[in-house]
């Protein structure tokens, strides 16, 4: 009888986790792929009309939503901005001097308010081409215009993994589309 009785306890613990896994999605989902910052993200979204799970895509591939990492390109902050452009960005936003690079570095909304303007400024630089944008925001705007220009790569999603001639830069573009693919299933429903 301990056997049988341990199999039905068995059995409804695993009927339980399917239950959890397939009805209760979105707890399970907001818990894999949560959204630190999420109000700071949304006014700065918002304000530059780009959509926040897109920014929070972008801030999960960068640092997994962790001030006060440094790349081995020295890009700084929770949305990894190179000093020039942050500095450039802060100049064309209005936002001249506002912050120093190190309070770009260790706090978060100055990175997303920056990072967001100028994921913006992308969007519009290449019509909003999405992909492109967010091409540019790893590989630089040089690059991703050299690539289009020259039909290295058709800017399309699709054609990234094959097309895109940096690496890092396909990994980046695939890992940014995947969060916000999940993002988008978790919180749009």
């Amino acid at each position: 009888m301990g056997l049988f009785r341990k199999k039905r306890v068995m059995l409804l613990l695993f009927i339980g986790f399917i239950f959890i896994l397939f009805f209760q999605s979105n707890w399970l989902g907001e818990w894999m792929y949560p959204i630190p910052y999420k109000d700071e993200i949304t006014v700065h979204a918002n304000k530059q009309q780009v959509d926040p799970l897109l920014v929070a895509a972008i801030i999960r591939a960068e640092t997994n939503y962790q001030v006060g990492k440094k790349s081995h390109k020295g890009a700084l902050g929770i949305m990894q901005l190179m000093p020039d452009t942050a500095n450039w960005l802060m100049e064309k936003s209005g936002r001249n001097q506002a912050w120093s690079l190190e309070q770009l570095h260790l706090e978060a909304e100055p990175s997303i308010e920056l990072g967001t303007f100028y994921l913006r400024s992308l969007i519009k630089q290449y019509h909003n081409n999405i992909p492109a944008a967010v091409a540019a925001y790893n590989a630089g705007p040089g690059n991703v215009n050299k690539w289009l220009k020259q039909g290295t790569w058709d800017g399309r999603l699709e054609t990234a993994k094959e097309q895109i001639p940096f690496q890092e830069t396909r990994n980046y573009v695939t890992k940014v589309f995947h969060y916000y693919t999940k993002y988008k299933k978790v919180y749009e429903s």
